[in-house]
């Protein structure tokens, strides 16, 4: 416990900013992985024990329903990986908003709204009001301005979430300049979260849950020196050793707050890791989706049983291969060039997809 005892003696120095420390902990794993359990737990904890302030974001109250709704609609329709635009735009909302409250609590100044939509901004105001983490600023145009509220000790931000890709967890870590950033990662059976989710009042499909079990990402030391202040447990045994361990964990990140702009090579490496394999991601949903509909056209044309099976094996075959020249940069030597403007890599493996495909189902057309 090295580290909370170095900020207790930390904070017992008086401090010219007036400003508390801010750390920023985020919760990632399977639904029913026992993630709010937690998150709720820390919230009693951290000021019982430690004394430090503690707020809980968690992202299925902060992001409306209806998207939700077009979440399950889409895994059902498409057995696809639920990233739904609306899904998607809610998500990016939370951040735009979660940094303009992180950026507050940095430099003490009053809030301003991002450009989101007033209602993900009044949920966000909401729930930090609600905690605590707020305190009225007077009157300002329309309504009432905010700014942070005065806290004797560090304070804790909960992010609470199934942050199932590297790269959505690394989105928040930018967010974390001047502030500790760390993650916990939930390890639990995937028989263990269906029959979790089975017994709450509102269960995802079943579905919905094995899709994401296929795409979780855990956190990566080795490859990714952002993701270092990482703690993976076992949700459903976590014992009084993993309690000192999260303790030691938080604390440890609030004593190494993220430098802004810190010129970092092996972290442009693993930056650029990140966005090649969202790349790839982005052009294997596009790729699904074209398939699906060749299929449909094919369906629609009346082309036999068997031949609509060799269609789908050599339609598939072909996304395997466009995707494997993605992932090697392949594709890169091929881009069309016209009066020096460049396709980027992804839109000319979706393009040159579409165009197989089409040829391959008139192949079957025109047999």
């Amino acid at each position: 416990m090295a580290g909370v005892a170095a900020l207790r003696a930390e904070e017992e120095q008086p401090s010219g900013t007036g400003r508390a420390r801010v750390g920023l902990c985020v919760l990632c794993g399977l639904p029913a992985a026992g993630k709010s359990t937690l998150a709720r737990a820390l919230r009693r904890r951290l000021p019982q024990r430690l004394g430090w302030a503690c707020a809980l974001l968690t992202y299925d109250e902060l992001i409306p329903p209806e998207a939700f709704g077009a979440l399950e609609a889409e895994v059902e329709s498409t057995g696809q990986p639920p990233l739904p635009p609306r899904w998607k735009q809610s998500r990016r909302d939370l951040l735009q908003c979660l940094e303009r409250v992180l950026r507050a609590l940095v430099t003490g100044e009053p809030l301003s709204a991002p450009a989101t939509g007033p209602r993900a901004w009044e949920r966000f105001l909401g729930c930090c009001r609600g905690q605590g983490l707020l305190a009225p600023a007077g009157s300002h145009g329309e309504g009432r301005s905010w700014t942070p509220a005065a806290t004797s000790g560090p304070l804790y931000l909960i992010l609470d979430d199934n942050f199932y890709y590297q790269s959505m967890r690394h989105e928040v870590h930018q967010l974390a300049h001047s502030l500790g950033f760390c993650q916990l990662f939930l390890e639990c059976p995937l028989e263990c979260c269906l029959q979790r989710n089975r017994l709450r009042s509102h269960p995802l499909p079943d579905q919905t849950i094995y899709l994401m079990a296929e795409k979780i990402e855990m956190p990566d030391i080795k490859k990714n020196a952002w993701e270092q202040n990482s703690l993976i447990l076992k949700s459903f045994d976590c014992t009084s050793e993993d309690n000192e361990q999260i303790i030691n964990l938080l604390a440890t990140a609030l004593e190494n707050p993220l430098k802004p702009n810190e010129e970092n090579t092996e972290q442009k490496e693993a930056d650029r890791a990140i966005c090649a394999a969202s790349a790839v991601h982005q052009a294997d949903q596009t790729c699904r989706r074209i398939i699906s509909q060749t299929m449909k056209d094919a369906k629609d044309k009346n082309i036999l049983p068997s031949e609509m099976k060799s269609l789908a094996e050599e339609l598939n075959k072909l996304k395997t291969e466009f995707l494997e020249d993605l992932r090697q940069g392949n594709n890169l030597k091929n881009q069309i060039c016209t009066q020096n403007q460049y396709f980027d890599p992804v839109t000319s493996v979706i393009s040159s997809f579409q165009h197989e495909a089409t040829n391959a189902l008139n192949k079957y057309i025109f047999k």
